[in-house]
């Protein structure tokens, strides 16, 4: 495991094939280097809201469709916290469901992006969130 004060990318996905895309994407581009993946939205709780955590990840990829908990529900605990509010989260989801999209903008997700079916598509959209997020993007919690 990577020590948690490094985390760049966290990425919450339970798909063991959309988790190896991203990753491969990520990695391709040199953007993967400090990525932890969780597979549920409690493990995913469970790592941001540890006591022992010093430093957040410049970057939350949230799938929204997790077993335990939801997306949206890791999503609206993490907005609703003072501490843990700026961080960037892209959910990264196959749910083009109107309510979904509505909820995860009024709990305060930077970026709602529907996975592309074809793997090139997802590969590219991927390593685009990436780049923007981590490369382009000013962070609070540097």
């Amino acid at each position: 495991m990577i020590e948690e004060s490094i985390i760049e990318i966290l990425l919450v996905e339970d798909n063991p094939g959309d988790a190896e895309l991203a990753i491969h994407s990520l990695k391709k581009h040199h953007l993967a280097n400090h990525l932890l993946h969780l597979k549920d939205g409690a493990e995913a709780l469970n790592y941001l809201f540890s006591e022992g955590l010093s430093r957040y990840p410049r970057l939350i990829l949230l799938d929204l469709q997790l077993p335990k908990v939801n997306g949206l529900e890791v999503l609206k605990k993490l907005k609703s916290d003072p501490s843990r509010k700026f961080i960037p989260v892209v959910i990264l989801t196959s749910s083009k469901d109107d309510k979904n999209i509505i909820e995860a903008y009024k709990l305060g997700v930077n970026a709602y992006i529907v996975k592309p079916v074809e793997f090139d598509k997802l590969v590219e959209a991927v390593q685009r969130i990436g780049y923007f997020w981590l490369i382009m993007n000013q962070n609070p919690n540097k």
